[in-house]
């Protein structure tokens, strides 16, 4: 990993979506709509749901926006009838792409992700073409200045975590889907305050991309992300912190 980091790929993202703020939370809000129409509104009971309040606290979505979608998901407000999908295929490079989809409308959705495909330089492929690659993972970020290794092997491991990397200026932890929140609720029950958390599908290969390629793969990436139906993209490419940083200079 040395000269790469998933944490300058997650930096690079959280930057997009704080410019976009409203959509990322018109995106929680359909999230939280769906979890709670299937199981519920408790998230106590319902493990979708507390993902879907958590990420959308982690946008720092209202309070009262949150509570509306919950409403909203249990009967109590018009709520559409979204659909979940799951969109895979190949983007710039090679690059495997794994899109996850709430639509209220199976067809426009298809054909306009088909369209981001050919734009930029990919295609959609058949169900299972990339899931192979992928496995359900929760991944916890935190910079370094705020706990050191001993500690956080301490809190993190003896609270089920499978791994923690060194990600340069992060440590990265990684869990058991089923595992993740009592990790996260360890951290920040000792006063870590994590920088990003989520259950993501993690990729067992990577793709290796710079110049044009990384440029292409990015520019895909935040196409797809600036779908209204789209709620998460997946992808196992890898590229420099270098580049990184002259990309988004």
């Amino acid at each position: 990993m040395a000269g790469h980091s998933k944490w300058a790929n997650i930096k690079h993202r959280k930057g997009r979506q704080d410019a976009k703020r409203s959509k990322v939370w018109s995106k929680c809000s359909r999230a939280i709509i769906v979890a709670a129409k299937s199981g519920g509104g408790d998230p106590g009971m319902n493990l979708n749901l507390r993902y879907a309040i958590d990420e959308a606290k982690a946008q720092n979505m209202p309070k009262d926006t949150i509570a509306k979608a919950i409403e909203k998901g249990t009967g109590g407000g018009d709520g559409a009838d979204y659909e979940e999908i799951l969109y895979e295929g190949y983007g710039p490079n090679g690059v495997a792409l794994m899109i996850e989809i709430l639509t209220d409308n199976r067809n426009r959705t298809a054909s306009e992700l088909r369209k981001v495909f050919e734009k930029g330089g990919g295609n959609l492929g058949a169900t299972g073409c990339v899931s192979y690659i992928f496995e359900k993972k929760g991944e916890i970020f935190l910079e370094k200045t705020k706990a050191d290794e001993e500690k956080l092997m301490e809190l993190a491991l003896e609270a089920g975590a499978e791994d923690i990397e060194d990600e340069g200026e992060a440590w990265r932890i990684v869990t058991d889907p089923n595992g993740f929140i009592a990790v996260r609720d360890a951290l920040e029950g000792a006063g870590v305050e994590p920088d990003a958390a989520s259950i993501n599908m993690i990729p067992n290969n990577t793709v290796e991309c710079a110049g044009k390629d990384a440029e292409k793969v990015l520019k895909i990436i935040e196409s797809f992300e600036d779908h209204d139906d789209v709620q998460k993209v997946h992808a196992n490419f890898e590229i420099d912190d270098e580049e990184m940083a002259r990309i988004e200079g």
